[in-house]
């Protein structure tokens, strides 16, 4: 498995994973995500195996009034490719790029039900800061997870 950033001529096999594991009105649309990647307050990784793409995640960051605070877009792994470690990694890559754009704080939202999500999360250390009711629709809630990476306390 190689972990590399993002380049331009990626776009059409990432934007395939997010139409694969993604559907209306989840999915982010073609615009959309082009406009999350290229940010420059962003950094997206990507996650190869034999020289196909297997999955992708996307961070990005703000400065606030006394810390820099960062937020998970989106991590995202092929089926095929789920349960082999592969989003733990590309989680701990989007942590590095968060924390040397002077994050303190990593947080994110992922779907209640999604309980293998919560489990790469849970195990890199995130914990539940929050829920927010209907947030992917009628009868779908968000949990919101952090992590603290840095010398502040999460404020989320």
């Amino acid at each position: 498995m190689i972990y590399r950033s993002y380049k331009p001529e990626d776009f059409i096999a990432l934007y395939a994973i997010e139409e694969l594991c993604f559907q209306p009105p989840d999915r982010f649309s073609r615009r959309y995500m082009r406009h999350l990647i290229q940010q420059t307050n962003a950094a997206t990784w990507i996650a190869e195996d034999g020289g196909e793409m297997c999955g992708f995640g996307i961070v990005e960051w703000t400065h606030e009034a006394a810390e820099t605070v960062a937020y998970i877009q989106t991590l995202e792994v092929i089926p095929e490719g789920r349960g082999q470690g592969v989003g733990g990694e590309l989680l701990r890559r989007l942590e590095n790029s968060a924390c040397a754009a002077g994050a303190s704080v990593i947080w994110l939202h992922v779907e209640a039900g999604n309980a293998a999500a919560i489990g790469v999360y849970e195990r890199q250390g995130y914990r539940v800061v929050g829920k927010e009711k209907d947030y992917y629709g009628r009868g779908r809630a968000a949990l919101n997870y952090a992590k603290h990476v840095g010398g502040q306390q999460v404020m989320l």
